[in-house]
C-alpha cells in the first residue's frame, strides 16, 4: 500500500512539473526533492522519465475520462454539456494564463522531440474530439459534427496560448462569452432548420 502510494505521489508530482515546467525541462532530481524522497525510493519506482511519462499521460486519460462522464451526467441538453467544456477554460484560468493548456502544451513539447509517448499523449485530444462529436450530433448537426468539434478544440487552444502568451486573463472571459454565443446561434440554426421542415 505504501509503495503504491509513492508511486501515485509520484506520478502526480511529475504531472504537475510536466505542465509547469515542460517535460523536457523537469529532472528526476526535481521530482524527487519536491516530494522530499530519496532517489533510491525513486528508482525503485521508475527506472527513467519516459516511464514516468507514460503513467502520467495514462492518469491524464482517466482524469479527462471521468471529467467528461460527469459533464454527460450533469448536463440535461448537448449545449449545456458543450458549455461545460468551453467553460473549463474560466474555471483554469489562473493554470491557463500562466502555463497554458496542459493537454495542447505537452502534445505539442512531444511532438516537437518526435518522442515516441506523443501518439499516447494525442488520444487527450481525441477525447475530447470523440465526446463534443457526439454532443454536436446530438445538437442535431450530425453531417458536421467531427468539423464543429475540430473547430471548438482549435479555439479552445488558440485561447489558451494567446491569453499564456499576452498574460491576459480578460481575454480568456471575452473569447469564451464569444464561444458560448457561437454556440447559442447553432442551436438556433437548428431550431429554425427544424421548423422549416
Amino acid at each position: 500500500m505504501a509503495n503504491k502510494l509513492t508511486r501515485d505521489r509520484i506520478v502526480d508530482k511529475a504531472d504537475q512539473l510536466f505542465y509547469e515546467q515542460g517535460f523536457e525541462h523537469t529532472s528526476f532530481a526535481q521530482i524527487a526533492e519536491a516530494l522530499g524522497i530519496s532517489r533510491g525510493n525513486f528508482y525503485y519506482h521508475f527506472k527513467t522519465k519516459d516511464e514516468i511519462l507514460d503513467e502520467v499521460i495514462g492518469h491524464r486519460l482517466v482524469r479527462t475520462n471521468s471529467m467528461l462522464e460527469s459533464w454527460a451526467l450533469e448536463g440535461e441538453t448537448p449545449m449545456d454539456r458543450i458549455r461545460s467544456f468551453i467553460n473549463i477554460l474560466v474555471m483554469n484560468r489562473a493554470k491557463i494564463k500562466r502555463y497554458g493548456c496542459p493537454v495542447g502544451t505537452l502534445c505539442s513539447e512531444l511532438s516537437k522531440l518526435a518522442h515516441p509517448e506523443k501518439e499516447h499523449a494525442n488520444e487527450l485530444f481525441t477525447l475530447f474530439r470523440t465526446w463534443l462529436r457526439r454532443q454536436f450530433e446530438q445538437l442535431g448537426h450530425s453531417d458536421e459534427a467531427d468539423e464543429l468539434a475540430m473547430h471548438l478544440l482549435a479555439l479552445s487552444q488558440g485561447i489558451a496560448t494567446l491569453s499564456s502568451a499576452f498574460q491576459d486573463e480578460k481575454f480568456i472571459y471575452s473569447e469564451v462569452n464569444r464561444l458560448n454565443e457561437w454556440l447559442a446561434s447553432l442551436t438556433v440554426a437548428t431550431n429554425t432548420q427544424s421548423e422549416v421542415h
